[in-house]
């Protein structure tokens, strides 16, 4: 579901002339990555342990939420990027389109994150995710507040500052999984 949300968001991002959903696109393509590596890291991590390691794998359930906030991170750097490009140079957005694809990300993203909402509290790797899809749900509803914005009072800029805002709160909700998985897999 969530491959093809990103793969929807993108096209009709494009289509549509919405940073805002390029941007919710960007974020949820770093999002299934994350889940890709959170899902193996969970496999990695009920290994058993050996002569080479001695408490098997289950640090790689660390790496993995390292990752995944390194990875939000760079989204959001090329996000703000292209928001701030946007800003000079503001084109028309196709606000309903956009509006009916963030929508459905809503929907997606929040059933993704109802997934993962119960072993959020025993599993940092299962917490980044949770935050992360948790967090999805969040921006596609800002994707639809700015787009339904922008068709109200035709001001363009509202779609890159959306952009901006996105960049914002996924900054906000990465640093405490940053600062957690850094500090354990420093052994902190």
């Amino acid at each position: 579901m969530n491959t093809a949300l990103v793969v929807a968001e993108a096209v009709y991002g494009y289509l549509g002339n919405s940073t805002a959903l390029m941007a919710d696109a960007g974020h949820n393509l770093s999002d299934v990555f994350g889940l890709l590596v959170a899902w193996a890291a969970s496999i990695a991590s009920k290994r058993a342990p050996s002569g080479r390691f001695t408490y098997g794998l289950r640090g790689s359930s660390i790496l993995a939420a390292l990752a995944n906030a390194v990875f939000l991170l760079v989204a959001t750097g090329a996000i703000s990027w292209e928001s701030v490009q946007r800003f000079r140079d503001p084109e028309p957005v196709a606000g309903v389109t956009v509006m009916v694809v963030a929508t459905i990300g809503i929907f997606v993203n929040g059933a993704t994150a109802l997934l993962f909402a119960r072993g959020r509290k025993g599993d940092i790797n299962i917490q980044g995710a949770f935050l992360h899809m948790a967090g999805d749900a969040a921006v596609s509803a800002g994707v639809v507040i700015s787009a339904a914005l922008i068709l109200w009072t035709g001001w363009l800029w509202l779609d890159p500052a959306m952009s901006l805002i996105i960049c914002a709160v996924i900054l906000w909700s990465t640093w405490g999984l940053l600062r957690s998985s850094v500090g354990m897999s420093l052994s902190a």
